[in-house]
C-alpha cells in the first residue's frame, strides 16, 4: 500500500500549512528571543512579550529580572524580526527573479544585483556619495545599485527580442564579478580604518546591529510588494509559458517585466541595506517551496516568505552561538549551507534535460 503524501503538491491544502509555518514562526519568535550567549528561558521570554500587550499584559505577574526584560525586548526582539523580514523579502526576491527570467536556478546573487547594490550602498556609506537623499540615502542607494545592475543584465541577455537563459546567467556571474570588482576599489580608497572597518562586516551580512527603527521601511516595502505580485500572481504563473504564450493570454509582458524588475530591486536593495550581503536565501527557499506546494505563484509567494523568515532567524541563532560570545556573519553561514544545495541544484537541473 502506498502512503498519501501529507502535502500533495497537486492539491496542497494551504490553510493546514499556512497555519502550521505560522505557528513555526511564532515558536521560532519566542524561542530564538531567548536564545544567545545569555540564555533566557522561553517561557520567560512568552511572558515579557505578552507583558508587552496592553489588555492581557496587566494580568501577568512580573518575576522576570530588568536585565532579562532588556535583554529580550531591545536587544534580541528587534534582531529576530528583522530576520523574518529579512528572510521573507530575499526570498520573495528570489521568487520574482526566477519568475522574471524564467529559471528556478535565478536570484538576486547569482545575478549580480545583491553587488550591484553592495557597490553602490558601500560608495555612500564611505564617502557619503548619496548623502543628499537624507534618511534613508543607504537604502536608497542600494536600491540604485540593485536596479541599474538588473537593467543591465536583462538587457544584454536578451537576444532577438527573448532572454537567452545562458547568457542570462552567464551576464549574471560577469556583472557580479564585476561589481565585487568596484566595491573592492572603494573598500581600498576608504579614507578611515573606522569606515572599512564598518563596511566589511556590513558587507559580511549579519543582524547584529538590528534596532526598532531599522524594520519600518523593509516592512513597508515587503507589504507592498508582496501585495503587487499577489496581485499579478496569474502573469507570474503564465511568464514561465514563454513571453509569446503569455501575450497571447491577455498578459501585458513588457509592463509586468518592468514591474517585476522594480519589485525586485526594490526588495533587494532595501533588504541589503539593512542586512548585508546574505546570499542564497533567495535560491534555496522558492526551490523548496514549490517542492512543497506546487509552482502556482499564489501559494508560493505567501509560503516562500514565512519559510524563508523562519530559515534566516535560525542560521542567525546559529551564527550568534557556534563560536559565542563571538558572532559569525550570517552571510558566511548562509554561504556555507547554500553553495552545496545551489550545486545540487545545478547538477538536478542538467539531468532534467539529458
Amino acid at each position: 500500500m502506498r502512503l498519501k503524501r501529507p502535502f500533495p503538491r497537486q492539491s496542497p491544502n494551504m490553510p493546514l500549512i499556512l497555519s502550521l509555518l505560522a505557528v513555526a514562526a511564532g515558536i521560532t519568535l519566542i524561542v530564538a528571543t531567548g536564545l544567545g550567549p545569555v540564555a533566557v528561558s522561553p517561557v520567560t521570554t512568552a511572558k515579557i512579550l505578552l507583558h508587552q500587550i496592553p489588555v492581557l499584559g496587566s494580568g501577568i505577574a512580573q518575576t522576570w529580572e530588568a536585565l532579562e526584560q532588556n535583554i529580550v525586548l531591545g536587544l534580541r526582539l528587534p534582531r529576530v524580526c528583522l530576520g523574518l523580514i529579512v528572510g521573507a523579502s530575499l526570498s520573495v526576491c528570489g521568487v520574482t527573479m526566477q519568475a522574471l527570467v524564467r529559471n528556478h536556478l535565478a536570484d538576486p546573487f547569482i545575478l549580480g544585483v545583491s553587488n550591484g547594490a553592495a557597490a553602490f550602498a558601500t560608495l555612500g556609506m564611505l564617502f557619503g556619495a548619496f548623502s543628499f537623499l537624507g534618511t534613508y540615502s543607504l537604502a536608497i542607494s542600494a536600491f540604485l545599485g540593485s536596479a541599474v545592475t538588473i537593467l543591465f543584465v536583462y538587457a544584454i541577455s536578451r537576444i532577438r527580442g527573448r532572454i537567452h537563459i545562458p547568457q542570462l546567467l552567464l551576464s549574471g556571474v560577469a556583472v557580479s564579478m564585476m561589481m565585487d570588482g568596484v566595491t573592492r576599489i572603494i573598500t581600498l580608497s576608504a579614507p578611515n580604518a573606522l569606515g572599512l572597518h564598518n563596511a566589511e562586516s556590513w558587507m559580511a551580512g549579519s543582524l547584529a546591529g538590528a534596532r526598532w527603527a531599522y524594520l519600518t521601511l523593509p516592512l513597508a516595502v515587503l507589504v507592498v510588494c508582496m501585495v503587487v505580485l499577489m496581485v499579478n500572481h496569474r502573469g507570474l504563473n503564465l511568464l514561465l509559458l514563454g513571453d509569446e504564450s503569455a501575450g497571447a493570454l491577455g498578459v501585458h509582458v513588457r509592463r509586468l517585466q518592468k514591474l517585476l524588475v522594480l519589485v525586485a530591486s526594490l526588495m533587494a536593495g532595501v533588504t541589503i541595506s539593512v542586512s548585508g550581503s546574505i546570499g542564497f536565501v533567495g535560491l534555496m527557499v522558492p526551490h523548496f517551496t514549490r517542492l512543497l506546494v506546487g509552482g502556482d505563484h499564489k501559494k508560493v509567494l505567501p509560503i516562500a516568505a514565512l519559510l524563508g523568515g523562519i530559515l534566516v532567524v535560525w542560521v542567525d541563532v546559529a551564527a550568534r552561538l557556534v563560536i559565542a560570545p563571538e558572532e559569525l556573519p550570517v552571510g558566511v553561514l548562509t554561504a556555507v549551507i547554500g553553495g552545496p544545495i545551489f550545486l545540487w541544484m545545478l547538477k538536478k537541473s542538467h539531468r532534467g534535460k539529458t
